[in-house]
């Protein structure tokens, strides 16, 4: 690993790193959008045929509820009984996060307040590339069900075969997805986008995936909503002298798991980064005075997952503000948040988490605000409301409230 001091011209490189996407994808993925919006389920199967090495038929895009059934015979027998507890963590962390519907009234009749709504519909993208990421589907349905969505689609590439993962329809049977596609890359995202015959499109599409589907997610946000443009996955840790070597140096190793991931060990310890200089891997070691400073470059970073290797953890918490997911202590491994923890996996990378956050119950829900004044009340803010109303040469406005009191 290559050893970086604080304070270098090298780490502004790391600071400012940005989500890639070359002109030739941007293209690439523009002329699939356009294919999948004017010929719809044909060129779904076209590109499945020539990405996927897939032939499906029409019928073959919606999972069939005898392909569903199929796919218990096809797993382990204690899967299900291993995912409830998971499922118990999930939705007691989401749970909390649920929004109550609020008013506030005064003497003059005055009632402001804020109602939430969920979503419609939304579509969910699992991946299933190097790895059918099963884990995935609970971390986004969910929350999702939790906020109360009407509709949730999920859709995933199928195999050479036309089949999805087993593990991947099981989970999403046992959540009660209402349905189930098999489609990949950016035409699985146009056809939630802007609907096919098969495929009746959502409001809102969420879930990772590569950078072809991350770019169709950008060209198709306005259309639907997304929850984030997501790019290759991220670890820092931040240690010293008392951290355990053993801990760092397997978590930084699952990071290397994931391709094109980023590793990062922020250190105190000169000694440790001597150590983990020797070390093989893409990732860095930064070398800093002292947790103050291990903090600042971790902000700077806001990375998608932060481990925080030290005596107290706790303490050095207050001072992070950019981060996706923080893991505090030498027995909560970014492995526990990325399985079993709760909240879910989908976090920002690339820089990402100083404006945007994990996917949380509040990407499934949109609020109205909540307005209602009686005559006495409009009849206090008559001078303000004319005043602002002339001022911007807005006159039906105006008229609009002076009517009332002729």
């Amino acid at each position: 690993m290559k050893v970086i001091r604080y304070g270098s011209k090298e780490l502004e490189k790391i600071y400012n790193r940005t989500l890639y996407r070359s002109h030739k994808t941007v293209s690439r993925v523009a002329k699939i959008l356009d294919d999948i919006r004017l010929n719809g389920d044909a060129a779904l199967i076209r590109y499945t045929k020539k990405y996927d090495k897939a032939s499906l038929s029409p019928k073959q895009i919606k999972v069939s509820q005898a392909e569903i059934s199929g796919s218990y015979q096809n797993i382990s027998p204690d899967f299900v009984s291993s995912l409830k507890l998971i499922i118990d963590n999930v939705t007691r962390f989401y749970k909390r996060q649920i929004k109550k519907p609020w008013r506030i009234k005064d003497k003059d009749g005055i009632v402001l307040g804020e109602q939430f709504t969920p979503l419609d519909s939304v579509g969910i993208y699992i991946p299933a590339g190097q790895a059918p990421l099963v884990s995935t589907v609970y971390m986004t349905v969910l929350p999702a069900k939790i906020a109360g969505v009407k509709r949730i689609a999920l859709i995933s590439p199928p195999n050479k075969f036309g089949h999805i993962n087993p593990h991947i329809l099981v989970v999403a049977d046992l959540l009660k997805v209402d349905e189930i596609y098999k489609a990949g890359g950016a035409q699985a995202i146009a056809a939630f986008a802007y609907g096919t015959k098969t495929i009746p499109g959502v409001n809102k599409i969420v879930g990772p995936g590569n950078v072809y589907v991350t770019e169709a997610k950008r060209q198709v946000y306005g259309c639907v909503d997304i929850d984030m443009l997501a790019g290759p996955t991220e670890l820092v840790i931040i240690a010293n002298r008392y951290s355990d070597y053993g801990c760092i140096k397997a978590d930084l190793m699952a990071q290397e798991e994931h391709t094109g991931g980023l590793s990062i060990l922020i250190t105190t310890s000169k000694a440790q980064s001597r150590q983990f200089r020797q070390e093989a891997g893409k990732g860095y070691v930064i070398l800093v005075k002292n947790l103050r400073e291990a903090a600042e470059v971790a902000n700077k970073i806001a990375p998608e997952h932060l481990e925080i290797l030290v005596k107290n953890p706790f303490k050095i918490l207050k001072d992070i503000r950019n981060a996706g997911a923080v893991f505090l202590g030498h027995y909560s491994p970014t492995a526990v948040g990325d399985y079993v923890a709760g909240p879910s996996h989908v976090l920002p990378t690339s820089g990402t988490a100083r404006f945007f956050s994990g996917l949380s119950l509040a990407d499934f829900v949109k609020s109205s605000h909540i307005i209602s004044y009686s005559k006495k009340a409009l009849e206090g803010m008559r001078q303000p409301l004319e005043k602002i109303s002339s001022i911007e040469g807005l006159t039906k406005h105006l008229e609009s409230i002076k009517i009332r009191f002729e």
